[in-house]
């Protein structure tokens, strides 16, 4: 899923240069803020994608605007981020695609890390081919088929084989895994991060060259570059649950906000808002394509949504 260029704060970068190797004990340093006595701020976690951007971008400006606080925000991978937010380096996460192991180990055991509530978007991931090709060649979106498409879909990259385009390899992904189960002739390619995979498939469809990708709902780029997806075997409660394993369908998820424990209940006003912070896929879509498209800065995108759409925010404010 689901996702580019953020302002780094300091305090942003060197959460980066600790989450990067993986080899620093992130609970020995101290917050970036722990000698700010009585400071209101907030500090958010950014996901890679446009979307949490949008997200991310609409809080941190009622939090300013509205309610005084001041707020830094920082970018970590998915799974690093739940460690950060464990340990106080961030106060919330707003946009979480399903991380199972995770809740189980910070919410359900250790208990530092609280729900905060329905994002009020569902998220999916599955493979999509362009509506074009689709249109031209309907059986392609059956999975059983994909292999009669392998020569269609080949790159140089792909070594032979047809190319599985995914994004950034740090995204909840069961891509290789599933050709490997489902004894598909593909290989998958990354491409490094959102921005990347977005030029790659906008010069596909500019071409109108067929291709294969690992894609998202709710994204801005699917009104750009209609995409149909390939159907996969159905997905059943379960089915991912040993990753080497996997060889069905990906979700439909709820995507969910988490905040720290500590700041959930001494966080006053910030906390209660982003709890309340529930809005719709037009809503997020809305920010990320004046964000991504109109090339609007996440502040400005989100001071602009604000503006227009008052009766949604007002709600959320304690």
């Amino acid at each position: 899923m689901r996702f580019r260029t953020i302002p780094a704060v300091a305090a942003g970068s060197a959460l980066l240069l600790l989450t990067g190797c993986g080899a620093a004990d992130m609970t020995k340093q101290a917050s970036p803020f722990a000698n700010a006595r009585g400071a209101r701020t907030v500090t958010l976690s950014v996901q890679s994608w446009v979307g949490a951007q949008a997200n991310v971008a609409v809080a941190q400006y009622l939090l300013e605007h509205e309610l005084g606080y001041r707020v830094d925000t920082v970018q970590v991978d998915e799974v690093p981020a739940w460690d950060a937010l464990s340990q106080g380096r961030v106060d919330a996460i707003l946009e979480d695609w399903g991380h199972p192991d995770q809740e189980q180990r910070y919410v359900e055991d250790k208990k530092t890390i609280v729900a905060g509530g329905d994002l009020g978007v569902t998220g999916h991931i599955g493979w999509f081919v362009p509506t074009y090709f689709a249109k031209e060649h309907p059986d392609v979106t059956d999975w059983k088929n994909l292999n009669k498409y392998a020569g269609e879909f080949r790159t140089p990259e792909s070594g032979g084989k047809g190319q599985l385009l995914d994004g950034s390899p740090s995204y909840v992904t069961n891509d290789k895994a599933l050709v490997k189960n489902l004894k598909l002739d593909y290989r998958v390619v990354f491409a490094g991060s959102e921005a990347a995979q977005i030029t790659q498939i906008q010069q596909f469809a500019k071409e109108k060259k067929p291709f294969l990708t690992y894609w998202y709902t709710p994204q801005w780029l699917s009104e750009q570059v209609p995409m149909t997806e390939v159907k996969l075997p159905p997905y059943e409660e379960g089915c991912d649950a040993e990753p080497d394993e996997v060889a069905c369908a990906y979700p439909h998820t709820p995507l969910q906000k988490y905040l720290n424990a500590d700041f959930a209940r001494g966080g006053g006003k910030a906390a209660e808002l982003l709890r309340n912070f529930r809005w719709t896929t037009e809503d997020q879509n809305e920010v990320s394509l004046m964000i991504a498209e109109q090339k609007l800065s996440p502040q400005e995108a989100a001071e602009k949504w604000v503006d227009g759409h008052r009766s949604v925010w007002e709600k959320w404010l304690p």
